[in-house]
């Protein structure tokens, strides 16, 4: 078997990694091998924003993950899409711009993770965006990832605008700014009616460079560690390589300076947990050799629950309709095609908004995805009615779940138990949530639009009822996080450098290593992580 060897060896060509292949090249000083599970992105869905509705349940670019039974959600399995393919979740997310608030990073920093607040992480957003408003305080224009406004209002998301300032909440326009609270319009990850994703944005003009070895349909299985001292001190072990299969055949590759794991919060985990990198007790279970006890891999599962929010609409204005007619799914068709403009080019959601469900609430505690469609789930078909949709969530769940290998088998997935719903404070914040949708509803504003409430329905009136509503029909907002949560805690797995605890040549760099959860959509954050992580692995290869 011939062995390659590569200064860098990244493994997942997702929204993370995607954004180290580009960053590790750039020089051309250093050599990375990028290794995806999946298939190249070339299908056509993937790249038209509506397409969001085509990947979520698709069989090659989607994981299609379960997560084990859940106590809090009447033992529902639920379903956890992920992307498999160049740009990972970039590729199939609702193409959502959200960085989560300020406090969320200064909060990091004050659990221990210096250079990781604030003022500490705005540069790489600004980095990483092109934004089409331009440059300014708050944002860049040159980045690699394109966010543009939404290019046309819609009478629905206006209405919802006027109806949450009935209840006092301020119009905001720029959600990334000086401040998150408020409603409005989002911006997306889109460049000329265009999905950006990391794979577009990043990954794509990297692939012309001789230094970088790109290799999908790839599956890894394990990394390879050598044993790196015997006497306590120091890093245990030293990860060296990886090996992998691809169509059939075993590899192996072979990394001079370090392995980077941006599989994500699920298999980032798991690829640990099967090199012999986690809680030993569990390691002996699965009868892996244990190359490092860190107990806190796998910990520390953090997700956005939603509770979607539906209602008939009065006038035929929704995609719904679009979709249940002949002549306007032609003339969707046609304004995207002349004009890259239309519902094909903004995917599902228009708008959001970001509230405190408590006086006391130091910041905003619950985010709305406002979406002029409705469906039973998130991508399927739509409902025969004009519908919208209110998806609303708690920003920083007290829940806390665990992802852990079921079997030494690197194939089978991981068992996921995020533990929705496991503590009163969330039980609360969920019917609470599920109220302020309801209010909102009820404004002056929206009285001529919305008609009636479909689900939960007139009957769920009490607490009770609507956390009952939650707990049947509750599911994730596809933002897991925390796996292998950044710290210098007993369940801590990499350091602020995202370097693994105890093992040598190894980091984490993806959603598993935020120590708690970001307020918002978790795409971008994870695009800043890796644009900092590709900084300090660039500091820590320089001589001297």
């Amino acid at each position: 078997m011939a062995v390659h060897c590569y200064d860098y060896i990244v493994v997942g060509a997702g929204t993370a990694g995607c954004v180290l292949a580009n960053r590790l090249t750039e020089s051309g000083k250093y050599s990375v091998l990028l290794l995806e599970a999946g298939p190249r992105d070339s299908y056509l869905w993937i790249h038209i924003p509506i397409g969001y509705a085509k990947t979520m349940f698709h069989p090659v670019y989607n994981w299609g993950f379960y997560t084990e039974p859940e106590a809090g959600m009447h033992n529902r399995q639920v379903y956890w899409p992920r992307g498999r393919g160049l740009g990972g979740s970039s590729s199939i997310n609702g193409l959502i711009y959200i960085r989560g608030q300020h406090q969320d990073y200064d909060h990091w920093a004050a659990l221990g993770n210096a250079g990781w607040g604030w003022r500490d992480v705005l540069p790489y957003f600004i980095k990483c965006e092109g934004n089409s408003r331009g440059a300014s305080e708050y944002h860049g224009s040159d980045g690699p990832l394109n966010c543009s406004d939404i290019g046309e209002r819609h009478p629905l998301m206006d209405a919802i605008i006027a109806g949450a300032n009935e209840l006092g909440v301020p119009r905001n326009d720029d959600f990334n700014g000086a401040r998150q609270e408020g409603v409005g319009y989002y911006q997306l990850f889109t460049r000329n009616g265009w999905r950006c994703s990391t794979a577009v944005g990043y990954l794509k003009p990297a692939r012309r460079r001789a230094t970088l070895r790109v290799e999908t349909e790839v599956y890894v299985t394990s990394l390879i560690t050598e044993r790196s001292n015997t006497d306590g001190a120091g890093p245990v072990a030293r990860a060296v390589g990886v090996r992998y299969r691809q169509h059939g055949v075993e590899h192996e590759a072979r990394a001079a300076r370090e392995v980077i794991l941006a599989a994500g919060a699920l298999q980032s985990p798991q690829l640990l947990q099967l090199s012999g990198i986690g809680r030993a007790s569990l390691l002996r279970e699965m009868g892996i050799a244990a190359v490092h006890d860190l107990p806190g891999v796998g910990e520390n599962l953090q997700d956005h629950l939603q509770a979607r929010v539906m209602f008939k609409v009065k006038r035929p204005i929704t995609i719904n309709d679009d979709l249940h007619s002949i002549w306007r799914r032609i003339r969707i068709g046609w304004q995207w095609l002349a004009h890259r403009s239309g519902p094909l080019a903004i995917g599902i959601n228009y708008g959001g908004m970001f509230v405190r469900t408590r006086p006391e609430a130091p910041t905003p505690d619950l985010q709305f995805h406002f979406a002029a469609l409705s469906a039973e789930m998130a991508g399927a078909k739509t409902h025969p009615w004009s519908g919208c949709t209110f998806s609303v969530c708690q920003l920083r769940p007290t829940s806390r779940g665990t992802v852990m290998i079921k079997s030494p088998d690197p194939f089978a997935p991981p068992a996921m138990q995020p533990n929705y719903l496991s503590t009163e404070f969330d039980c609360r914040s969920a019917v609470e949530g599920v109220r302020v949708a309801r209010r909102l509803a009820r404004t002056r504003a929206l009285s001529e639009l919305i008609g009636d409430e479909y689900r939960p329905g007139d009957s769920a009136k009490s607490d009770d009822d609507v956390l009952e509503f939650v707990r049947n029909y509750g599911a994730t907002i596809f933002h897991p996080v925390g796996t292998c949560k950044m710290g210098a805690d007993p369940l801590a797995v990499v350091d602020t450098r995202l370097k693994v605890h105890g093992v040598a040549g190894l980091r984490v760099v993806d959603a598993a290593i935020m120590p708690t959860l970001v307020s918002g959509n978790t795409a971008a954050p994870v695009v800043m992580i890796a644009e900092k992580a590709a900084d300090m692995i660039l500091q820590d290869a320089a001589p001297g």
